[in-house]
């Protein structure tokens, strides 16, 4: 079993293909519900501790935007644990979005640099097109059998 970054990290449906072909999806939906039930918040749905900024500045500077650092405190453990990714560009709305630019550009370049296979495909728009990113996501994860180092983006 390998770990796969998704991207949008918010997407059920990546979510739900890279598990159902035998891997772990990394996704923030995993690291947002362990912030809800945590007994050391207080208050959700602020659900922020004084230690999240500090996380985030371990991947953007203080003077990026404080969404940015906020985003990065939940995404950067999961690229740390990455051993895999399925990036896809320029979803829907409805298909995960991630609403912030400047972390989307930092998250793509942080899994490039990482040196781990990956599958880059832009957003189906029709169905043909949904049936080949399907297909193409199923041949990936198939050929995920380690983590070995490799870059197969497309």
């Amino acid at each position: 079993m390998v770990k796969v970054f998704i991207y949008p990290s918010n997407s059920l449906i990546l979510s739900d293909l890279v598990d159902r072909f035998g891997h772990e999806p990394l996704a923030v939906m995993q690291e947002i519900g362990k912030k809800i039930r945590t007994a050391s918040l207080d208050s959700p749905p602020v659900n922020i501790t004084p230690e999240d900024p500090k996380i985030g500045l371990k991947y953007a500077a203080v003077e990026v935007p404080s969404g940015v650092r906020g985003r990065m405190s939940l995404l950067g453990h999961l690229l740390e644990e990455a051993q895999a990714a399925i990036l896809v560009r320029e979803p829907d709305i409805s298909f995960g979005c991630m609403g912030c630019a400047r972390t989307n550009e930092l998250i793509n370049f942080l899994v490039r640099s990482k040196k781990i296979p990956r599958l880059e495909m832009n957003y189906p728009v029709t169905e043909d097109e949904a049936k080949s990113f399907v297909h193409k996501i199923r041949e990936f994860l198939e050929g995920l059998t380690t983590a070995e180092s490799g870059n197969g983006g497309e």
